[in-house]
């Protein structure tokens, strides 16, 4: 599995519908089960971005995929980075020369 952490911040569409956020949340967690991804957390920050989610997916196409179907809605902006537990990153220092 693949892990991301992904920073949303809402466009002027995802403001204007802003009493739906939960809701919208509660569908992309079913949207992305259906795809095999576990959406671990949702989290709604104060600061430069709205939305904070952590997510495993089978693999970096899956993510990748599920990123640019909740885009495609247009209620938010997103960034979406990969992140390593401390044993995914203890083999990738091994690797180094």
């Amino acid at each position: 599995m693949a892990t991301f952490v992904t920073l949303y911040k809402f466009t002027d569409q995802g403001l204007k519908n802003i009493k739906d956020t939960v809701k919208r949340a509660e569908t992309a967690k079913k949207t992305a089960a259906a795809a095999g991804i576990q959406v671990r957390e949702t989290l709604w920050l104060q600061g430069q971005y709205d939305v904070m989610a952590i997510s495993d997916a089978p693999d970096e196409m899956a993510g990748t995929a599920l990123a640019l179907n909740t885009a495609r809605h247009g209620n938010v902006h997103s960034v979406t980075m990969r992140a390593f537990t401390a044993a995914e990153m203890e083999k990738i220092l091994a690797k180094l020369e």
